[in-house]
């Protein structure tokens, strides 16, 4: 039966997954590996004729000049690069005028210079999964005989860089590398010349508080309940998330604004300026951004992939009915009306929206459920970042640039003694902390 059609967005996200859940590393907290339990039997392989229905029908569902075809896993690049190549032929056939963007998510481990070069051909850009430094990325991303994935993961980005294709980083942020903040940054900065940054946080949700030290894979992990705010001690807790984000913020915007973006950061601006977040996560409502398996199957989010959410195959349904669904217009507003009393009196809720409902699980100080496990940090960024957001946006209202803030601040340092506290309230000494010179930017 058709889905109650409404009029769909203009454009929106889709995160497709052609080897489904499958991967060739087994990192501890990856919480998609699971996932393969949704399909039992299955080849874990796009078929080529889904692929070109898939293609025609994101084209066909966007209203706009511009497509990008994402592609993530699993591990993309298990489908081989005669896929790829496929799909860009497809692509170049049914754009209809249309840009056609491309964007991939990958560990890396299998680039080697053939992809490289194709990825350049076509104006791929490249999402590489890294953690910083090798102590950090291989405490938790290692093969499935559980060794380190560092070293090919730098192979990998070696390759983009001879050939010269842009790329961008994904760390998330656990156990290993939460009070690193700095160095992490640094390490991205300097090491992998990376430009933009996105941080993600682990939150692994778990059945119990002790049953977290049992397993080290996901075909170990207890179940979580839908209800408890038990996590695994490889998670992040909220006030790391902050610290975390205040100390590599306190480093960017000394030396690297308008050199180096960081997702967050760029969220949190345009959230002060009243522009549009570009992330879901800081939204007011969600529902543009969705997963599609490798069957066909479409889910409301790549975090919600579960029979609960699924929207319907696009064997059977047009994409752009499934998008604009009704059940998926409910999931989106649903961000919004579950928002507890207690987000909605908050002062930074402009900048926070109450986050990603997956990690909406915890009460408030009164009860309410509903509240962002993240909130502490939320809050502590938030409001450590309101007085240098509010500069840049004004240097953003007068046609200036918003790195001249680096002057101010540069300004600042110098009337500051080694010895002062250090202005990232961390509690440490300034010349300890943040005032360090800083390592040469990307080149």
């Amino acid at each position: 039966m058709e889905p109650t059609v409404r009029a769909g967005p203009p454009a929106f996200h889709l995160l497709a997954k052609p080897t489904g859940a499958v991967c060739n590393l087994d990192c501890a907290y990856c919480f998609f590996l699971s996932k393969e339990l949704l399909y039992p039997g299955s080849r874990f392989r796009m078929a080529d004729e889904l692929l070109e229905t898939y293609i025609r029908q994101l084209i066909e569902a966007h209203r706009t000049p511009e497509v990008t075809i994402a592609w993530q896993g699993g591990e993309p690049t298990l489908m081989g690069l005669d896929f790829f190549r496929r799909s860009v032929e497809l692509a170049q056939r049914f754009a209809d005028g249309r840009q056609v963007e491309y964007t991939i998510q990958t560990n890396a481990t299998l680039i080697d210079d053939e992809w490289a070069d194709f990825f350049r051909t076509h104006g791929f850009l490249v999402g590489i999964s890294i953690d910083g430094s090798r102590e950090v990325h291989d405490a938790f991303r290692v093969d499935k005989g559980g060794k380190g994935s560092f070293d090919r993961v730098m192979r990998g980005l070696a390759a983009l860089r001879r050939h010269g294709v842009e790329y961008n980083t994904l760390t998330t942020l656990h156990s290993a590398n939460a009070g690193r903040g700095v160095e992490v940054y640094r390490f991205l900065r300097d090491e992998c010349c990376s430009r933009f940054h996105q941080y993600i946080p682990i939150i692994e949700r778990i059945a119990g508080e002790a049953s977290d030290e049992s397993w080290s894979s996901w075909r170990d992990r207890p179940l979580y309940t839908q209800t408890g705010a038990h996590v695994s001690s490889r998670s992040i807790t909220a006030g790391e998330y902050g610290r975390f984000l205040i100390d590599v913020f306190e480093e960017w915007v000394r030396h690297d604004v308008g050199e180096v973006y960081v997702q967050m950061f760029d969220v949190a601006l345009a959230n002060w300026v009243g522009e549009p977040a570009g992330l879901c996560i800081h939204c007011e409502t969600c529902g543009t951004a969705l997963a599609l398996e490798h069957t066909g199957d479409v889910y409301s989010c790549d975090h919600f992939v579960e029979p609960a959410h699924r929207l319907g195959n696009i064997r059977d349904t047009h994409l752009r009915d499934l998008v604009a669904s009704e059940r998926q217009r409910r999931f989106g507003d649903a961000k919004l009306e579950t928002l507890p009393q207690y987000c909605r009196e908050c002062d930074v809720r402009f900048a926070c929206h109450g986050g990603c409902p997956k990690d909406r699980f915890i009460a408030t100080p009164v009860g309410e459920p509903g509240l962002n496990y993240l909130c502490d940090g939320y809050k502590a960024f938030f409001h450590h970042v309101d007085r240098p957001m509010r500069i840049m946006g004004q240097l953003l209202a007068r046609d200036r640039a918003p790195a001249e803030i680096m002057g101010l601040y540069a300004a600042e340092d110098a009337r500051r003694g080694r010895n002062d506290p250090c202005p990232c309230g961390s509690g440490r000494k300034w010349k300890v902390c943040h005032g360090s010179p800083a390592r040469p930017t990307v080149v």
